[in-house]
C-alpha cells in the first residue's frame, strides 16, 4: 500500500509542478505550487519524517505561499495576458539543463552507484536521531553551524517583501 501511495503522491507533485510552469495565470500556478507541496509533505509522511511533513505544511504551504499571493495581488499580477516565455537561446538553455537533469535522474534510477550516500553518514544520521530525537538532529546543525546561511535567508525574504511593497506602490 505504501509504494501505491508513494506512486499517488508522486504522480500529484509532478503534475502540481508541471502545472505551475505551463499555467498562464500567475494565481493558477500558485494553486498548483501548493499542491506540489502537499504532495510533497504526504512523500515525507510516508517516509515517517513527520516533522518535516508538518514544517512543509505549515511553512510552505502555509506562509509562504500565502505571502506570494498577497503579493501576486497587490501587484495586480492576474490581469496582463502578454506572453512571459520568450522562445530563442534562453529557452534552448533550458532545455539543455532539463535534459542534463532528465539524464542523471534516469543514470540515479537505474543503479548508477557515484552518488550513492556512505554508510557512514546513514550511520552518523541515525546515531544523531537517536541521541537528539528528529527535531533536535535537524535544529542543533540548523541553529549552530547554518545559523549565517539560515539568518541570511530570513533578510532576503524580507528584502523581496519590501522590494515587492515598493515597486508597487510606484506604479500607482
Amino acid at each position: 500500500m505504501a509504494t501505491f501511495l508513494f506512486y499517488v503522491f508522486f504522480a500529484l507533485a509532478v503534475g502540481g509542478a508541471l502545472g505551475v510552469v505551463v499555467s498562464k495565470s500567475p494565481v493558477g500556478s500558485l494553486m498548483f505550487m501548493v499542491t506540489a507541496l502537499f504532495a510533497l509533505s504526504a512523500e515525507f509522511v510516508l517516509l515517517e519524517a513527520h516533522f518535516l511533513a508538518a514544517v512543509q505544511i505549515i511553512v510552505y504551504a502555509g506562509a509562504i505561499m500565502v505571502l506570494f499571493l498577497f503579493v501576486i495581488m497587490l501587484l495586480n499580477l492576474g490581469h496582463d495576458y502578454r506572453q512571459d516565455l520568450r522562445i530563442g537561446v534562453f529557452s534552448l538553455a533550458w532545455v539543455a539543463v532539463v535534459s542534463v537533469m532528465a539524464g542523471v535522474l534516469g543514470w540515479r534510477l537505474r543503479g548508477g552507484d557515484a552518488l550513492t550516500a556512505s554508510p557512514a553518514g546513514a550511520q552518523e544520521i541515525q546515531a544523531a536521531l537517536e541521541q537528539y530525537g528528529a527535531v533536535g538532529a535537524i535544529a542543533r546543525p540548523l541553529y549552530t553551524e547554518y545559523v549565517v546561511p539560515f539568518e541570511i535567508t530570513g533578510i532576503l525574504l524580507l528584502v523581496a517583501v519590501v522590494g515587492a511593497l515598493v515597486l508597487a506602490k510606484r506604479n500607482v
